[in-house]
């Protein structure tokens, strides 16, 4: 039954995932919103909702294991897991003055993350200033990309413009399976943890992240297999930048969370790790080629095999 639970799971934040992104991307067609902002905001975020609503029920439920570790377990699975194996199936040619922002913002949340862990707790005031910057971080990039000229990108996926009423109701309706499912998520992953005799922060960097960047897996992969690795990316980017700064910051405003001393210990230095392989292999000839996704996928591996040899 916990089994069933968690598949269930993992499927309903996926599909929930999907139908949230398109209904809002359709609305903001629909009102003339640009394809810039639409990609900065729904799309480039959007695949970050599975975590955002499973962070929060878990922190409602008092699983601050699950919550943070939900966190720093995705951010360690997007770059090691799902960039590695889309830079297998096709080299990832990078923006050098994108990235030279991008990049810098992502080291920089990264850097600010590892410092919370440490700390031990987060607060409501922490997690204003986490979103606070995240603001600042899309408003710096809106105007930068229209200094560019890149009002409308043609690599944002972007869907038919359906009515209104339709928009809406994939929209509400994605947002409530999402809702559904993350809590069946949470409920299966702290009764598999209780049955395993294994920490909920295990559960939460493993499982549960796994679980919630699924809609980054596939978004990533299909990118790569269409030759658009920019794309994929900044879905990996992107999505890092806004679990750090957008959901950690609004479960703290709405819980305030204590750290689970086994995450200082290991998870968040293998983060720390993972951002700055990515950070050398961009830059080294501002691509990530096969060998290094090669290398991005054993470390994910190695840091796998670990966490199951140690529970």
């Amino acid at each position: 039954m916990t089994l069933l639970m968690l598949l269930v799971g993992f499927a309903g934040l996926v599909l929930g995932g999907e139908l949230l992104v398109r209904g809002a991307v359709a609305i903001a067609l629909r009102f003339g919103i640009s394809q810039l902002m639409i990609g900065l905001t729904l799309v480039g975020f959007g695949t970050s909702t599975p975590e955002l609503v499973t962070s929060l029920q878990a922190a409602f439920k008092g699983s601050p294991g699950i919550a943070v570790g939900n966190i720093v377990g995705s951010n360690i699975c997007n770059i090691l897991l799902i960039l590695g194996a889309a830079a297998l199936l096709r080299p990832i040619v990078t923006r050098p003055d994108a990235f030279r922002r991008d990049g810098t913002v992502l080291l920089g949340a990264t850097l600010l993350c590892v410092g919370i862990v440490l700390i031990g707790v987060i607060g409501r005031v922490t997690g204003g200033v986490l979103l606070a910057l995240l603001i600042g971080y899309l408003i710096l990039t809106w105007f930068a990309e229209r200094a560019r000229g890149a009002v409308d990108d043609p690599d944002v996926p972007l869907p038919a413009v359906r009515s209104v009423g339709l928009s809406v109701a994939l929209f509400i309706g994605g947002l409530l399976l999402t809702i559904v499912a993350a809590r069946l998520l949470v409920d299966a992953a702290i009764e598999i943890a209780f049955d395993l005799g294994v920490s909920e922060a295990v559960i939460g960097v493993t499982i549960v992240a796994l679980g919630t960047s699924l809609p980054e897996l596939v978004t990533s992969i299909v990118a790569a297999v269409r030759r658009q690795g920019d794309v994929a990316f900044g879905n990996i980017v992107g999505s890092n930048i806004f679990n750090i700064l957008g959901i950690l910051g609004a479960t703290a405003i709405a819980q305030p969370l204590s750290i689970p001393p086994e995450i200082a210990r290991l998870d968040v230095w293998v983060m720390l790790a993972a951002t700055a392989l990515l950070i050398c292999a961009t830059i080294t000839g501002w691509r990530i080629t096969r060998g290094e996704g090669l290398l991005m996928l054993g470390g994910y591996t190695g840091y796998i095999s670990w966490l199951v040899a140690t529970a």
